[in-house]
């Protein structure tokens, strides 16, 4: 488990590093910035990481609470961490957004909440075929 969340982590840390570059690149294309600013962008991707490749896969893949839980638990932090992600990106960006965050809490919890229930109905699938492909081996 701790050898799949750390792989899952750096995978996460490292798509997400180029993509920011790739963003600024295109957007701020030839403007300086300042070498401090780095740190901003390690901490997206840290943030991102841990969202992704760890929290997301710990609740999901792991751990064995209750659905509302998980939905909860994954809508709040993919929020904070996001919110967190663009003050570290822009501090203006930030309050460009701010009137939309109850908008987005409300939409995270649907959108999870139907991600949630398309996982499990395909993780059922899947357990099922398994458990009928172990059976048509033990009467063959």
């Amino acid at each position: 488990m701790i050898k799949d969340l750390r792989q899952s982590f750096f995978q996460v840390f490292a798509v997400t590093s180029v993509w920011i570059t790739l963003l600024l690149t295109i957007f701020f294309n030839g403007q300086t910035i300042a070498l401090s600013y780095l740190w901003n962008l390690i901490g997206i991707s840290t943030i991102s990481a841990l969202l992704f490749g760890v929290i997301y896969s710990g609740l999901w893949n792991y751990l064995t609470l209750k659905p509302i839980s998980n939905i909860l638990i994954a809508s709040i932090l993919n929020i904070a961490g996001g919110l967190t992600a663009v003050w570290l990106f822009s501090s203006e960006m930030v309050s460009l957004i701010a009137p939309w965050i109850p908008g987005m809490v409300i939409l995270s919890i649907i959108l999870h909440t139907i991600a949630f229930h398309v996982y499990a109905k395909t993780d059922a699938k899947k357990k099922a075929e398994e458990l009928n492909d172990l059976v048509k081996i033990k009467t063959n």
